[in-house]
């Protein structure tokens, strides 16, 4: 169980970029619980996806030398909910139709998270310089906030100031 849920159903076994693979495989995931159950369903399925998955890391990865092998992407998973959180919470707030899909939003949320994911800016890199399962889930967890940063202050200047 552990494994299934750490390789996020098996993407992470993707031979190239899986961790791009697991980011963009979470996106339907999002929108769907979006969709049906809203900014409180998807809070809480992002807390629920960063609990569960870093049980299962750190669970996968115990006694192995890799604290972080590369087909582990259910981090990637919970860095994406929270890069998506500006876009869940701008779409319930403004009370637009639940399957709604603004893909601006989510595409700048997919490709911030996967920059400040790759670049390790910051607090990032000192998250994954840790050792263990937490700093596995962290660092995805931090890129995630910094995307969603970008993602609200788009959405702030694109729909507040342009009116887009």
């Amino acid at each position: 169980m552990s494994r299934l849920i750490a390789t996020y159903l098996g993407i992470g076994y993707l031979p190239v970029a899986p961790g791009t693979w697991g980011s963009a495989a979470s996106i339907p995931l999002a929108w769907v619980i979006h969709a049906v159950f809203g900014l409180p369903g998807f809070l809480i399925a992002t807390i629920l996806i960063t609990l569960v998955g870093w049980w299962a890391t750190a669970k996968y990865t115990r006694d192995t030398e890799n604290h972080d092998p590369s087909e582990v992407v259910i981090d990637e998973v919970a860095g994406m909910f929270v890069a998506l959180l500006p876009l869940s919470a701008g779409l319930w707030f403004a009370d637009v139709g639940a399957w709604t899909f603004p893909w601006p939003g989510w595409l700048a949320a997919f490709v911030l998270f996967r920059i400040f994911d790759m670049a390790k800016p910051g607090p990032v890199g000192w998250a994954d310089r840790r050792d263990d399962a937490f700093g596995v889930m962290l660092d995805d967890l931090i890129a995630g906030a910094m995307a969603a940063i970008c993602v609200a202050i788009g959405a702030y200047l694109s729909h507040g100031v342009l009116g887009i």
